[in-house]
């Protein structure tokens, strides 16, 4: 896929940095000195937490150069450096590590968790939020938009680009041993938009990126249409013309 749009990303920032500030609000930390932003992306983030501890060394990572470029423009007072969860073996001492909205898309992130997990200081925390929403209208309605059109083959790898996470007991099973206390919890959140096409632009910023990346703009066109009448169906209008967009989302704290 082609990088990361920030401006795409930041139209919904309220709403984005949301379960961002709800996860902070679980770190039983008064005080760190070593902090690592996981997924960092624009720093909306990182910035909650250079505010909730101003004598932290405040690091973010990200895989986009172009979310990185923004970040480090935001926030020259925090550091930011390019990597790939997925293989990262860094954050060993740390007294925080804090992710909002990213290991969704890393493979096998469960051994990545135990990874960092184990290389935290004691009392160290590890934070995590991920959108469990693979199952929502939303999501279905992106791979059923796809099928039976002449470039449905352009889609397969679009369709693979997330795994449906585990349950709220294999991150249990996996992270418990290791730590001192471990929560685990959903929440749902409900978010007024304007209409379908409000839909449809939030995601643009991330779960539709791989469905349109492949297709020419003729067939963007054709697939968001169709995508935009399964939209009209799952979401009526309300009253005041907006729809609510149904947003599971799964919190971990882990303190070692």
């Amino acid at each position: 896929m082609t990088d990361w749009s920030p401006a795409q990303y930041l139209k919904f920032t309220d709403e984005r940095t949301r379960a961002a500030r709800d996860l902070l609000a679980q770190v039983p930390l008064t005080e760190a000195k070593l902090i690592y932003d996981l997924g960092c992306g624009p720093g909306n983030s990182t910035e909650l937490l250079a505010k909730a501890y101003p004598g932290a060394r405040v690091i973010g990572v990200d895989n986009s150069p172009a979310m990185l470029a923004k970040a480090r423009v935001t926030l020259p007072q925090c550091e930011f450096e390019e990597g790939d969860l997925a293989r990262w073996n860094g954050g060993q001492g740390a007294d925080l590590l804090f992710s909002n909205a990213t290991f969704q898309w890393v493979p096998g992130h469960l051994e990545v968790l135990q990874r960092s997990l184990t290389g935290l200081k004691h009392s160290g925390v590890l934070a995590v939020q991920m959108p469990d929403n693979l199952g929502e209208p939303s999501h279905v309605a992106m791979i059923a938009a796809g099928r039976n059109t002449p470039y449905s083959d352009k889609l397969i790898e679009a369709s693979e680009a997330r795994d449906f996470l585990p349950e709220p007991a294999d991150y249990y099973a996996a992270l418990k041993p290791l730590c001192a206390k471990f929560g685990v919890w959903h929440t749902i959140y409900n978010h007024p938009v304007d209409g379908t096409s409000g839909i449809i632009e939030w995601l643009k910023g991330t779960g539709l990126r791989p469905f349109l990346e492949p297709l020419t703009p003729e067939e963007q066109g054709d697939y968001l249409s169709r995508y935009a009448a399964m939209l009209a169906k799952a979401y009526p209008l309300q009253a005041d013309g907006k729809v609510l967009l149904r947003f599971p989302r799964l919190f971990m704290v882990a303190v070692k």
